[in-house]
């Protein structure tokens, strides 16, 4: 795989973000219309109505950039059709609250889609060695394997940024082997699928302010399903054809788990219960925020674990599967015996920085200035200083910025198409630089990491006068910290490159930036637009001309 390919994956990820991004507010706004509330109930955490449609804004999210670059095969265009029937299905569970047998019937024709028509089975089969599974036990195996693994996440959904958060670990730890193993087509999936789920989260973190509900659960379930088979069964079939449980993860122990604990009380196994992870650790104590991070962690040792031992025999993989399973729910089990809970004494901390700068109101919006100057600066020195512009580059600028300029001077396209073309110049700006950089910018790079630095700095003391009295990380943050971090740890293995980690950390901190830019402005005529279009114009006319 050559590095100038991860552009591609990048630009996709990027552009189902952006389309997820811009549709769920649209579905947020609908949702009362189409019946799409999720009403609380003692089972549920949340306590008041919340619209279900994450999961149209995932999934179209992720269809745009499929539809355009995934080659159309008979795998792929059962993936598609089966996506598509999830969406139907899941959407109109979503509306109308089916029935499990009707939800099932959707899931199932799905998968058979796919294994039936697109070819995809597990031939290769844990303790068998270089023995095949004979097709008629492995493709009615890989149906139910899809199927449950649909259930599987649908049944996490049930923390803000709980069932997206472990299906993105699993989604990067798949890519990753997949850019190991030269696997383009689960790569640009896997791209699709992290960009949609990533324009979601934003609207999902704690506390949220959408959920994915079916039509998203559904989908994601199918996709990291579908996604391990081919990468262990078609990309590479060389390794351990265990690695699909480190992979998936807790979901699969979390779900078996629980139609243990209902068949052992003698409960309807489709009935949702209180006896999830999520929930067990809810009850103990455990703050929203930190059962999710708990999770996330022991998701991530799963997820390094795939990643560390890919070629590890069967017996090791799932060994080591089951013991941190059995350590996990021993723990659990012993603490709620006990009666253990987490008691969290509040100490009196000394006057914090918010409290310190809003004595002096004049400087409270110091630092939102500061990152308006400095984003405004990076989008028209981009424009100015990269060495080529791409003539569809170009094009799209003018695209653009006559989206732009209508977003400002008129209220139909609204706020999300005007904070859409200020990401999509933002990550055209960071392309740019950063694959076609002048002489000037590198001898100057110094600066350039100065100035990130400094955007940084400034970002986090924003966020801290801002969001929080007392600055804490949120499920997302850390999610995305520690995605970063193995994005750093495969580049300084030499998997990656480095360049596109540094790619991936500047459009990162200018996102968070730009957003707390936007979250300040009065309106949208203003300085910090005028830059954007200038940028564009800029790009525009040197492309073209």
């Amino acid at each position: 795989m050559v590095n100038e390919t991860s552009g591609l994956y990048l630009i996709i990820a990027i552009l189902a973000m952006a389309v997820s991004m811009a549709i769920i507010p649209i579905m947020i706004r609908l949702a009362p219309r189409l019946g799409m509330i999720d009403k609380p109930d003692p089972r549920k955490v949340h306590v008041k109505p919340i619209p279900r449609v994450g999961g149209v804004g995932i999934v179209i999210g992720s269809l745009v950039p499929l539809l355009i670059w995934l080659p159309f095969d008979p795998l792929n265009n059962a993936i598609l059709l089966g996506t598509f029937i999830l969406l139907i299905f899941g959407t109109w569970d979503d509306m109308k609250e089916l029935g499990h047998y009707v939800k099932f019937a959707g899931q199932f024709a799905a998968a058979i889609v796919v294994v039936y028509y697109g070819g995809l089975y597990v031939s290769h089969f844990p303790f068998m060695g270089l023995d095949l599974l004979n097709p008629a036990i492995g493709k009615p195996f890989t149906v139910f394997a899809i199927v449950g693994m649909v259930n599987a996440i649908n049944h996490s959904d049930g923390l803000d940024g709980l069932a997206g958060g472990e299906t993105m670990l699993s989604l990067a730890a798949t890519s990753y082997l997949a850019y190991l193993y030269h696997g383009t087509e689960v790569l640009i999936i896997c791209a699709a699928t992290i960009g949609g789920l990533f324009g979601f989260l934003r609207f999902n973190s704690h506390p949220a302010r959408v959920f994915m509900g079916d039509g998203g659960s559904q989908f994601l379930g199918f996709v990291v399903a579908i996604l391990v088979v081919m990468l262990t069964q078609k990309v590479n079939p060389v390794i351990s054809p265990a690695l699909p449980v480190l992979l998936l993860g807790l979901p699969i122990i979390d779900i078996l788990a629980v139609f243990f604990l209902r068949a052992k009380h003698h409960m309807n196994l489709f009935k949702a219960t209180r006896n999830h992870i999520h929930h067990r650790l809810l009850d103990l104590g455990f703050y929203h925020y930190q059962s999710v991070i708990i999770i996330y962690s022991i998701q991530i040792l799963f997820v390094v674990a795939a990643v560390l031992l890919p070629y590890a025999s069967d017996m090791l993989i799932m060994g080591l599967y089951l013991g941190v399973c059995f350590l996990v729910f021993f723990t659990l089990t012993l603490a709620e015996r006990k009666g253990w809970r987490i008691h969290h004494v509040r100490s009196q901390p000394v006057e914090s920085l918010s409290q310190l700068i809003h004595q002096y109101e004049q400087y409270r919006l110091l630092p939102a200035r500061v990152l308006e100057a400095g984003i405004s600066l990076f989008v028209i020195a981009a424009a100015l200083l990269a060495d080529f512009i791409p003539a569809d580059f170009a094009y799209s600028s003018v695209l653009l910025l006559i989206v732009l300029l209508l977003a400002v001077f008129s209220n139909w396209l609204g706020e999300t198409m005007f904070r859409l073309v200020l990401f999509v110049t933002i990550a055209f700006s960071v392309y740019l630089v950063s694959n076609y950089p002048t002489e000037l910018l590198l001898r100057e790079i110094d600066l350039v990491y100065l100035f990130f630095a400094v955007m940084m700095i400034t970002t986090f003391v924003a966020v801290r006068l801002e969001a929080y009295q007392y600055f804490r990380i949120t499920p997302l943050d850390y999610l995305v910290i520690i995605m970063a971090l193995i994005i750093g740890l495969g580049s300084s293995m030499g998997h990656t490159s480095s360049k596109m980690v540094w790619m991936i950390a500047q459009i990162i901190i200018l996102f968070y930036a730009c957003e707390l830019v936007i979250q300040q402005m009065q309106r949208r005529v203003s300085r910090f637009s005028v830059s954007f279009a200038l940028a564009l114009g800029l790009i525009a006319l040197r492309g073209i001309f």
